[in-house]
């Protein structure tokens, strides 16, 4: 169907412009929770290749095989020194993406997975989408400007579907859902205070930033044809932060 509008619930662009049939073969999510744990493992294999024998490879401890700062600047790590001693203001999006040892990437990808999937069915995979990649840059955004020197992840990313998710559960009414959030939230910053090195300032400035983002699309309504385009903006954007973070590291001679 290519139809500008529903004839019985007015919804923009029904048929997504002939792509929708192609584009269900994704699943409920479209594809978002795979693409993000294959593009976060394939980014993070590269930091370690990029690491050499700068590798950090003693077992058993939380940073087992974490890759060197050098090559996650390379690929766009974020953080106060990045984005306002280099002016680097792109790695708020990057960094979203990357991971500083297995057990960072592992734990993180278990929640993509547990949220993802759930917030695609809450509010749309789209949606799902521009909240994931805006949290990433409003918890970066607070972590670096509070002074964290160095700071990647996609819990910040996380944290703002969980935000997402409470603002669901307020708005919808559901106390299954809002309860859920509420503990899971709970959960996180027992662990940020009980773990050192979690960026809890990346956290609060995630959820902050998917709540406000769920507030803005009303999660109730509809998805649109226009948040898709939003959706692909959002990851096409950060794909370029990537790539333009690699080649300003070179350039700048993090690598010779």
């Amino acid at each position: 169907m290519r139809d500008d509008k529903c004839y019985s619930c007015g919804r923009s662009n029904p048929g997504l412009w002939g792509f929708a049939p192609l584009l269900r073969q994704l699943g409920a999510d479209l594809g978002f929770v795979p693409f993000t744990i294959g593009a976060s493992s394939i980014l993070y294999a590269l930091t370690l290749l990029m690491s050499g024998n700068e590798l950090q490879t003693v077992a058993g401890g939380i940073n087992f095989l974490a890759p060197s700062t050098r090559s996650l600047l390379l690929f766009g790590m974020t953080g106060s020194y990045p984005v306002y001693r280099f002016g680097w203001w792109w790695t708020v999006l990057s960094a979203s993406w990357l991971h500083g040892s297995l057990l960072h990437i592992l734990f993180n990808m278990m929640a993509v997975r547990n949220l993802g999937f759930a917030m695609a069915d809450l509010v749309g995979p789209s949606r799902t989408v521009i909240i994931y990649t805006i949290s990433g840059v409003t918890g970066f955004l607070l972590s670096s400007t509070v002074g964290n020197v160095y700071t990647m992840g996609a819990s910040a990313s996380i944290c703002g579907l969980l935000g997402a998710m409470l603002h669901y559960g307020r708005k919808s009414g559901s106390s299954m859902i809002h309860t859920y959030a509420v503990q899971y939230a709970l959960m996180l910053v027992v662990m940020g205070f009980a773990i050192r090195g979690i960026d809890n300032f990346a956290h609060a400035g995630g959820f902050a930033g998917g709540y406000a983002v769920s507030a803005f699309f009303n999660p109730l309504t509809r998805e649109r044809g226009d948040h898709m385009l939003a959706a692909i903006i959002c990851l096409v954007v950060t794909f370029l932060a990537i790539v333009y973070s690699v080649i300003n590291g070179f350039s700048v001679g993090l690598y010779r």
